[in-house]
């Protein structure tokens, strides 16, 4: 495929981060776009995004120094390409603690957790589709040999080295399965969102599919690097999938605070009332 999107001049522009990017953008947009929906302040969600991008990216890589002090002490340059390195294991990691961050910027600013959570769900499956999409390019989270015809091959140097992917070898696209997977969710989370029944419905189908596609698209992606756990069983992404699946599912249970109260707002004949979210924030007087 193409690891590298394009270059400008020295510069080289990696076809993983530059689609990723777009996918923040875009995702950003429409996070901003359902908070509204939702009635939550648009302003803390956006900087609770940015938050949580700053705090992954950051993480990650200051993990990645630490793993690797004893090389890049005496190899300092070498840390102009830590960017180029992907693996499950940072991005689980970068995941949990910009959640912890999101779970505490959440409380200090009495964000309504279940709102907030379903602001988030669709743009971060939208995100994860762009993302998806990047590896596919890169070579990142690559697929088992395949004799399909659809089985896609790379031959870039720059793959194998970035990424690890074996060269000349037809392998599944699986990083396509999962981020047509994502989009779908995306798409369906937006479509869903005046259907909601309780706060935190979003969330949930969030957790649940976005679980499944971690479970099920694992069988084509290459074991290396992916965490074997209970003696090759399961690799790492599906115990983190089952969890996932698990969280989701409590979160659809039927919670009564959460539910989405019915206002009447107006009294006029053959008008429907209007489904207002129960833990809004409303706006003070005086």
């Amino acid at each position: 495929m193409h690891p590298v999107l394009f270059h400008i001049g020295p510069l080289v522009i990696p076809s993983y981060g530059a689609t990723a990017a777009i996918g923040v953008l875009l995702a950003l947009m429409l996070a901003l776009h359902i908070a509204r929906e939702l009635r939550i302040d648009p302003n803390k969600i956006w900087n609770l995004c940015i938050l949580m991008l700053f705090t992954a990216l950051a993480g990650s890589r200051l993990l990645l120094v630490i793993a690797n002090w004893t090389v890049l002490r005496h190899h300092p340059l070498w840390m102009l390409g830590l960017a180029m390195v992907h693996h499950p294991l940072l991005a689980a990691i970068g995941s949990l603690i910009a959640l912890a961050v999101a779970a505490f910027y959440t409380v200090w600013y009495h964000l309504p957790f279940s709102s907030t959570a379903d602001a988030l769900a669709a743009p971060a499956a939208l995100g994860l589709a762009f993302e998806q999409f990047g590896a596919l390019l890169a070579g990142s989270g690559y697929g088992t040999g395949a004799h399909a015809h659809w089985a896609i091959t790379y031959t870039d140097p720059l793959a194998e080295r970035w990424s690890g992917a074996p060269l000349y070898i037809p392998v599944h696209p699986v990083q396509a399965y999962a981020a047509l997977c994502f989009l779908a969710i995306a798409i369906g989370l937006v479509l869903w969102l005046p259907h909601r029944r309780q706060n935190g419905d979003l969330a949930g189908i969030f957790l649940m599919t976005t679980g499944a596609v971690l479970f099920l698209t694992e069988f084509w992606r290459d074991p290396i690097g992916r965490g074997a756990l209970f003696h090759g069983v399961l690799k790492g992404p599906q115990v983190a999938g089952i969890a996932f699946v698990i969280g989701g599912a409590w979160l659809l249970l039927e919670h009564a605070p959460q539910r989405i109260a019915v206002a009447e707002v107006s009294v006029a004949p053959n008008v429907p009332p209007r489904s207002v979210p129960s833990d809004i924030e409303r706006p003070s007087h005086g």
